[in-house]
């Protein structure tokens, strides 16, 4: 198991019967981002994969 394995598993014991909007999860990246500078690069990647997942050009 990867670490980064357990905050996804965390994530979904705690918190995967939660629906969320995407709005909701735009603001909790950007208010991580603001926290956390240094990940900004791959919050942005993360969030660029999500928009363009149904996007057959990418």
């Amino acid at each position: 198991m990867y670490f980064t394995d357990r905050g996804i598993e965390e994530l979904e014991r705690r918190r995967g019967d939660e629906e969320v909007t995407l709005a909701w999860l735009a603001e909790q990246l950007q208010a991580f981002t603001d926290t956390h500078p240094e990940f900004e690069t791959a919050v942005e990647r993360l969030a660029t994969w999500l928009a363009r997942l149904d996007d057959p050009e990418d």
